[in-house]
This record gives structure tokens, C-alpha cells and sequence, in this order.
């Protein structure tokens, strides 16, 4: 810093919690949390630890007490969402502390709660998912992660401001403007081997020196921040926004500082309607700290930040194309170069990095490139939150360092497939990436091996299939959703994507055939080499990797026409075993059409005529008389 700049004043909360509550009860409020009755869980501990007349409800920060005092607050998701409501209980009692959390907590568990754990001091064992006395059968979801990105999400309330900087927030922008050039960030960052987490895996730090060396005629430049998260199962984009916007904000203004941008814009999907009602009021709260805006904490540092709301585009996930969104235009990708960091957001030199991306910079600043670097795996550095979703037993996310093994963290993490069915596969990296079977369960998750599987990391999202799904209907599921999402702007995309989903239609009918399988690889890498954008490029990944991994469950569906897993219901007929019917007449009552008949304690008779193919009979039957071939 030059003589003539001004001093920043570094942060502190305005108000410092006046009382350090005895009972401090912390419930999730993410997405998953809410929808699942975490709101109904917070006004019934409210309620209830109001009626015991020996604890008085408290705001830390607000209120004081003299005698027993408890708080209930809201966090952002705890990650564990297979078990949501979450609620975590930490006691302070003489001299010593105990903290547990419990799962799927109802209204109506509360007063228990409250009156043995809270009251008596004694946690309900059967309601645990996590505490510091003993392994549960969730712990290995917790213990084998390392939270960076993530490290107050589940932790301090998203709306207060005052949590954030009590927990150090805000004070690697201060270092910044305080003791470090621009040149010292960029390098930082490069130096720490930040990738980023949008899917590409480009060199943040490399990024960020593009836009810094870029020239701009007027001077102005703009640093964009993509939270349009499209992919289906993948939710790591709106956690961390929801959990813990202000992490954004500064890893934004860090980013602007070190590119001489002194405009941003955070581009999130309007589908994330708790996460753009948070980004908001942490703006706010942000400007009037004066910690965003003019003379940020009192230096010539200024940097603004709008908020733009996607209308649900996927392929606005697109750099070039999101800039055509904010600029009110249809969001199109469009020719590059020139490239964002020479000509982006209206012809100025621009940076864009995604929001998992962004809420990482304060911590690498604050601990240290090396640190960041020391964790990962060969060229992927530090760690990666993905979205487990799917035919897993613990849904949630899990952010690791790279180099995990996809078995650790399916197996381990995720605990394995539900209800002890066999794993099929795993699509990593949403619809723009790829199916992998159990033989590849041992390769590391970094960017470099993963892409050579034929798949990508991507933004991190890994829906777990098991044999109840077909990999030929998984492949037209997510190209499905490729081609309608695709803008139609160049004719591979637009016109190569349908036709394949034609054929992958025509395959799952039973009407396919072998010289089929070769078209659809033949067009898939037309699609891929030809169209315009990241979109189109990637869009055949699913399509590439199941007939790679998975090619004789094709060729059943055009040889043998048959669908093992009973999920394409032109080549599925069902059967009632005159053998093992009991003539219970289950399957009778949950058939739609009437197409079983049959009177009490005889076999059971299906007319084929009138099935349906829905496959009710065939899950209601619990004697394995209904048949599926």
C-alpha cells in the first residue's frame, strides 16, 4: 500500500453477544431442512423452552440474562440431508460443554427432547446422528470431511451479519487491502492451485490474470460471480448461498480488487428463492457495514455488487451466455475469442468464477496458498463439495479434498445403496456428464482422471443408480434434458441432440437395432466436435459412457429386447406364477386397469390386454408371484 492510500478499518461485529447462552439449540433452515419441517421444529422449541420457567429464550446478541438462559437459531444446511430436520443441542454446564445432533426431529419429539436431554442432561440415543461421546452410524458421513468452502455453513445464522464476522469473516478482505498489491492476490491464488469449481477446472489464479492484464478503454471492468447451478441432483451452489452468503460477497471483492474490477454481479437462478431472500439481506447488511460498496472499510477500494435473477436457463450456466442474460438479451452463447477477460459483459473485461468457487478465496487468503495446496490430490488442490443425491442411503453434501476415491465416497460417505440393492452406476458431474460402473469405483475424484473415464467432475453432483434403473432410459434421461435446455443457436447442438434422443427413444421402444448403436455413437461425437459451446460439447457424455460401459444392456434392448430393469415397459411383460399365487388378491386391488382377476385363496389370472405395464402388482406382491421379464 502507497503512502497515499487510505488505511481500512478492520472489521468487527457491531454487536458482540452479550450472553453466552446455556443451551444453545441450532436448527438446519437450508432448502432441505425447510421443506422437510425444519420452521414447524424452530417454533416448537421456541415454544417449549419459553414453558419450562426455568430457561429464558434469548437472542445472544440482543437480550441478556441473568440466570438460565437458552437460544434457538437457524443455519443453513448441515449437509447431512437425508436426515433433515437437524438439530443441534449444545450445553454449557459447570465449566464443561457437550454438543449432539439429531435427526428427522418432528414438532411432536420436542418436549422429549427439552425434558431429557435439555432438562436432564441425558441425550436420546435412538435420535442421534452425531455426537461427541460415541460413533454413530453416521459419523463416517462427517469424519471423513474437511470443510473449507463450507466452514460456517450449518454453523452461524445466514441473516446476521455479526455471525459471519465473529467468525473471522471479512478479515481476508481487510489483509488484502490492508497489506497486499493485486499482483500478491493473483499470485496467492495461482500459487494454491485453485480450480474452478463450475466444471471446468481452469486455474482461478490464471483466470484472475487474464482479466488483471486486460485493458479497458474506459476503465471499467466487471467481476460476475455464476450461480446459475441447472444441474439435476446437484444443490452445492445454493447451500453455500443459502448457508453463507457473505463468504461469497468477499471472495467476490477479493477477486475485484485483484483485477481493478470496481462493478460485480451475482447471477443466481430464481428457482433458489431462500438463497436469493439471504443474498439480499446480506447486501444489505454488507453496504451499510461498508463492506461492499464505496471506500470499502474506509480505503479507496470501491466495488458494487447487483443482483441479477435467472430465469432458468440451463444453458446460462454459460459464460458468454449468462453476459447476454445480464445484458437483457437471450441468453445464446456466443464465439469465443475474444474470450470474457478481453471483451465480456458490454465489450469490458470481465471475470466470472462460480459461487463454490468464490467462497473458498477468503480462506486460502487467510491460511495461506500452501495450506489450500497441501490438500488434494496431483494437479487438483484443496477440496470439493458434491452433491449426493440418488439411490443412496445418506443423501446430502460432503465436501473432501480431492483425490477421494468415488468408492469413499459412495460407500463411506454416502453409506451405501439403499435398501441393499446392487450399484449400477454413478452420473457424475450432472447431464453433461457421464455413467461409471462399480469397476471404476477405485479411481480418484480429481479433474484429470475423471475426464478420462469419458465423464467430468463438473460442478460436483453424483446421483447414485442402482439395478432398479436402466442405463439406456438413465442415457435419454439426461440427453432429454440437454436438448431441451439447448438455446438452438448453432444446428449440432439443436438438431444433433434431438436426433439422438430419437434414437435412444426408438432403442427403449424395442423397435432398435445393432447398426442403431453405431449411428448414435457416429452422431454423438458430430455433436461433440461441432457445437458452439460447452453445452452441446458435453451434452453426448452420458450417451458416450453408457455404450462404453454398458454396451451389452444396448444390445438386450435391440437383440433380445428385453430391459432387465423393468423400466422400459415396451419390453416388459408381466406374469402371475400359478406356482407361489396365494390368490391374496393384493395385486387385484392395486391394478388400475382391472387387468387381474381372480377370486379369494385361487391363482390369480393377468390379462395381457389390459396391463398397463405400470408394475403396481409386481411391488405389492410379497410372495413373489407377480413375474417381470
Amino acid at each position: 500500500m502507497s503512502a497515499t492510500q487510505k488505511t481500512p478499518v478492520k472489521p468487527a461485529p457491531r454487536n458482540p453477544r452479550l450472553t453466552i447462552p446455556e443451551v444453545d439449540v441450532r436448527i438446519c433452515l437450508g432448502t432441505g431442512g425447510v421443506a422437510a419441517g425444519s420452521r414447524e421444529v424452530l417454533k416448537a422449541f421456541e415454544e417449549a423452552l419459553a414453558r419450562t420457567d426455568v430457561l429464558s429464550v434469548i437472542r445472544p446478541r440482543e437480550d441478556t440474562c441473568s440466570g438460565r438462559c437458552a437460544s434457538v437459531t437457524g443455519t443453513g444446511c448441515q449437509g447431512l440431508c437425508a436426515m433433515d430436520p437437524l438439530v443441534e443441542i449444545h450445553l454449557r454446564r459447570n465449566g464443561s460443554s457437550s454438543k449432539v445432533t439429531y435427526g428427522q426431529v418432528t414438532p411432536a419429539m420436542v418436549d422429549e427432547i427439552i425434558e431429557k436431554h435439555i432438562l436432564g442432561g441425558e441425550p436420546i440415543v435412538k435420535w442421534l446422528v452425531l455426537t461427541e461421546e460415541g460413533p454413530t452410524e453416521y459419523n463416517p458421513f462427517f469424519d471423513a470431511q474437511e470443510k473449507l468452502t463450507l466452514r460456517h455453513v450449518g454453523i452461524i445464522d445466514p441473516e446476521d451479519i455479526d455471525d459471519y464476522l465473529e467468525a473471522g469473516g471479512y478479515q481476508a478482505l481487510y489483509r488484502v487491502l490492508s497489506s497486499m498489491t493485486p499482483d500478491q492476490v493473483i499470485e496467492e491464488i495461482q500459487a494454491s492451485g485453485l480450480r474452478g469449481r463450475g466444471g471446468a477446472g481452469f486455474s482461478t489464479g490464471l483466470k484472475w490474470r487474464f482479466a488483471a492484464d486486460a485493458k479497458s478503454a474506459d476503465g471499467v471492468k466487471y467481476f460476475i460471480c455464476n450461480g446459475d447451478e441447472g444441474d439435476p441432483g446437484a444443490f452445492m451452489d445454493c447451500s453455500a448461498l443459502e448457508g453463507e452468503p457473505h463468504a461469497v460477497f468477499e471472495g467476490m471483492a477479493i477477486g475485484a480488487y485483484a483485477i481493478g474490477a470496481t462493478s460485480g454481479y451475482m447471477y443466481v437462478r430464481a428457482e433458489y428463492p431462500l438463497a436469493l431472500r439471504r443474498i439480499k439481506i446480506g447486501l444489505q447488511a454488507a453496504e451499510e457495514r461498508g463492506l461492499i460498496g464505496d471506500n470499502i472499510m474506509g480505503s479507496d477500494f470501491s466495488f458494487h455488487i447487483k443482483l441479477k435473477e435467472g430465469a432458468g436457463a440451463f444453458v446460462c450456466g454459460e459464460e458468454t451466455a449468462l453476459m447476454q442474460s445480464i445484458e437483457g438479451n437471450r441468453g445464446m452463447p456466443r464465439m469465443r475469442p475474444p474470450f470474457p477477460a478481453e471483451s465480456g459483459l458490454w465489450k469490458r473485461p470481465t471475470n466470472i468464477n462460480n459461487v463454490e468457487t468464490l467462497a473458498v478465496v477468503p480462506w486460502i487468503i487467510q491460511n495461506g496458498a500452501a495450506a489450500f495446496a497441501s490438500r488434494g490430490y496431483e494437479k487438483s488442490k484443496g477440496t470439493k463439495v458434491f452433491a449426493l443425491a440418488g439411490k443412496v442411503n445418506r443423501t446430502g453434501l460432503a465436501e473432501v479434498p480431492m483425490g477421494m476415491t468415488l468408492r469413499e465416497v459412495i460407500f463411506g460417505i454416502g453409506g451405501g445403496v439403499k435398501n441393499n440393492k446392487t450399484f449400477k452406476a454413478v452420473q457424475m458431474g450432472g447431464p453433461s456428464g457421464g455413467c461409471l460402473p462399480e469397476s471404476l469405483l477405485d479411481l480418484p475424484v480429481d479433474y484429470e482422471t475423471i475426464n478420462q473415464t469419458g465423464a467430468i467432475v463438473g460442478s460436483g453432483g453424483m446421483i447414485v443408480i442402482d439395478e432398479d434403473n436402466c442405463i439406456v432410459d438413465t442415457a435419454r434421461y439426461f440427453l432429454g434434458f440437454t436438448q431441451r435446455e439447448s438455446c438452438g443457436k448453432c444446428p449440432p447442438c439443436r438438431i444433433g441432440t434431438k436426433r439422438m434422443l430419437e434414437l435412444l427413444t426408438k432403442i427403449c421402444s424395442g423397435e432398435g437395432t445393432l447398426a442403431d448403436l453405431d449411428l448414435l455413437e457416429e452422431m454423438a461425437q458430430q455433436v461433440k466436435v461441432s457445437s458452439l459451446c460447452a453445452l452441446g460439447g458435453t451434452a453426448p457424455n452420458p450417451v458416450f459412457t453408457a455404450l462404453r460401459y454398458f454396451r451389452e444392456e444396448f444390445e438386450e434392448h435391440v437383440v433380445a429386447k428385453k430391459c432387465r430393469a423393468g423400466i422400459c415397459t415396451a419390453l416388459v411383460t408381466y406374469s402371475i406364477d400359478p406356482e407361489t399365487c396365494t390368490g391374496c388378491r393384493a395385486c387385484a386391488r392395486v391394478c388400475p386397469t382391472g387387468a387381474i382377476t381372480g377370486e379369494r385363496k385361487e391363482v390369480h389370472l393377468l390379462d395381457q390386454e389390459l396391463c398397463i405395464k405400470c408394475g403396481a402388482c409386481y411391488d405389492k406382491c410379497r410372495f413373489d408371484a407377480v413375474r417381470r421379464s
